[in-house]
């Protein structure tokens, strides 16, 4: 039943709904993966982004606190400083005291001024709970206890963000205590990091993502500073579901979390309703865009119905006229180039095909002249030489012994050339056939000449068409040899090929016949005698050889003709099956 209704649907209905199902199922298909994806692609999204922006954070803070703990170290450990504050606790001269506290502050501010990232510096004694050597002028009463706490080792403690002590600048900073190498006194060096060194980590107003809050957590989890103190107290848990956890949701946001190599963690806050409007300004801008879509693929399904269906009724007018040879020829386009072209192939098949019928009526009318002509080209040759056969046993029976030579020669040369014509044959072949042509020519010409064959008896066993010497050797001799004429037919084996010379001493040929004679475009009207010949020549060297084999002419007028045939000895003359074909044993 289904397949009846769509059988019942019209060409316009198919082109719309075709057309509808391919433009819209992948905009559908992709509309309900985004959908049910869209949770994982915003969060990717967003968490890659504060990902990201959190790696740079916290490798600017581990960059500044390793500063400060480079610069501990050096003074802590170092043996300059020290020993002055050593000399400083032992000396009891007032003049000896000034210039080694000199001193130990000189050093300090060369410190202090070779790096720019350092803040405050002293040196604090948790027993007296005094502070000396101070850089700059210290705000309040310092004490370290109230300091949110970081990270704390057995020799060096981190404090997170709190409000500096230097009396010059009101502004959050970073600071570290690490205890001094010093033999008979507990002193600690405290360093703070500098001005504006982490204005733009801790300060909302100066990020793109205003709604990005940080949090920094102890080695503990807990949190030691917060810029979003509603949701995350200070020196309260922080809500992580495991260690290894690096993002999640907690308190109506989407937090993320990189854990630093002294311990401490650095994590982003951000709201999840801002996380839920792009999701929601996402979902609305999809389904105006497929609305959109819908109503652009029906106006263009539509313009493509209608653009498809007049060349189509056009092709239909077309083929109807097709079959009618009498049909006028139509001349209407549709305006369209594609449509139009195909018009024209169309129309130009028509006239073709017609022509075609005409050509083919005419070809069977030829073709019952040509297997009569077929069969008479087959029996003429038997005939001939069962005619010439009966003669030679007359001739041999009566006595007559120079007929009977001059038909057995006709007779071998007949069956040779006619016999097997297409077959492959040998050079050897070609020597012996070229002999019993040479034997009648003597015979028949009133005039005397020598023939000289030099043959490389390696060469007689090599394959070679049929029929191939003898007609350079008539045209030599029926065209430049007379009385006291001499022929040279030389066939060499050499390393590139077979080479065929055929040399007489008769008049010779100017370069515009030898031009003529080699010249593939020359019409056969123009061709007599000895072109007929080497037309022939040509013929079967390119059914046999191709490009391989190679012709050449050298001649003189009065001095002679050479003409040098070089063949490839590599395979067997590749002889058409159409000529093979034509011919078959001749019957006694």
């Amino acid at each position: 039943m289904a397949m009846k209704r769509l059988h019942n649907v019209t060409f316009k209905n198919r082109i719309i709904l075709i057309f509808l199902i391919s433009s819209l199922a992948p905009f559908v298909c992709l509309g309900l993966i985004s959908f049910y994806t869209i949770d994982s692609i915003i969060d990717n999204k967003v968490e890659s982004a504060l990902q990201s922006n959190l790696k740079q954070d916290i490798m600017t803070l581990e960059n500044t606190l390793n500063n400060l703990n480079h610069v501990s170290q050096q003074l802590a450990y170092g043996g300059g400083t020290n020993r002055l504050i050593e000399q400083l606790d032992t000396a009891t001269q007032p003049y000896e005291r000034l210039r080694l506290n000199n001193e130990i502050r000189s050093e300090l501010n060369n410190i202090t001024f070779s790096n720019p990232n350092i803040g405050l510096l002293m040196y604090y004694d948790p027993d007296a709970k005094t502070y000396e050597f101070e850089n700059f002028g210290i705000r309040g009463d310092f004490a370290p206890s109230k300091l949110p706490l970081m990270a704390e080792y057995p020799e060096i403690t981190y404090f997170g963000p709190h409000l500096s002590y230097n009396g010059s600048i009101n502004q959050y900073v970073f600071s570290i205590m690490r205890q001094v190498n010093l033999p008979d006194r507990n002193l600690y060096l405290y360093i703070e990091s500098g001005r504006n060194a982490l204005t733009s980590l801790f300060a909302p107003q100066n990020r793109k993502e205003g709604s990005r809050r940080l949090l920094l957590l102890d080695n503990d989890g807990r949190i030691a500073f917060s810029e979003s103190q509603e949701a995350f107290a200070e020196q309260a848990m922080f809500p992580n579901p495991g260690p290894d956890s690096r993002s999640g949701t907690a308190g109506g946001y989407f937090w993320n979390k990189e854990v630093s190599n002294q311990g401490w963690s650095l994590v982003s806050v951000v709201p999840e309703n801002e996380i839920n409007q792009e999701r929601n300004r996402w979902l609305a801008q999809m389904l105006g865009i497929f609305l959109l879509f819908v109503i652009l693929a029906v106006f263009v399904a539509w313009l493509l119905w209608k653009m498809v269906y007049r060349p189509l009724d056009k092709f239909h007018r077309e083929i109807k006229t097709l079959t009618q040879s009498d049909a006028p020829e139509q001349e209407e386009l549709t305006r369209i180039p594609e449509f139009d072209y195909l018009l024209y192939q169309t129309r130009s098949m028509k006239r073709k095909i017609w022509a075609l019928y005409e050509e083919i009526e005419i070809k069977e009318k030829r073709r019952a002249d040509l297997e009569v002509e077929k069969l008479l080209y087959q029996i003429n040759p038997h005939f001939l030489m069962n005619t010439l056969d009966t003669v030679h046993w007359l001739a041999l029976m009566n006595g007559q012994k120079e007929i009977d030579k001059l038909v057995l020669s006709l007779n071998k040369l007949l069956y040779y050339n006619l016999g097997k014509m297409g077959e492959t044959s040998t050079i050897g072949d070609e020597i012996e056939a070229l002999k019993e042509y040479l034997q009648l020519q003597q015979i028949r010409y009133d005039f005397q000449f020598d023939v000289d064959i030099d043959v490389d008896e390696n060469s007689l066993v090599l394959p070679s068409p049929r029929f191939l010497l003898q007609p350079m050797v008539e045209n030599a001799l029926y065209h430049g040899v007379s009385d006291d004429g001499y022929i040279y037919v030389g066939i060499a084996l050499q390393e590139d090929g077979l080479l065929i010379t055929i040399q007489d001493n008769g008049a010779g040929m100017s370069p515009e016949m030898i031009e003529q004679l080699l010249d593939e475009d020359t019409e056969d009207r123009h061709k007599v005698g000895m072109g007929i010949g080497m037309k022939y020549v040509k013929r079967i060297l390119r059914a046999s050889y191709g490009e391989e084999a190679k012709l050449s002419i050298r001649s003189e007028v009065g001095k002679g003709t050479v003409v040098t045939l070089r063949l490839p000895v590599s395979s067997e003359p590749n002889i058409p099956k159409t000529i093979r074909d034509q011919d078959s044993e001749p019957s006694d």
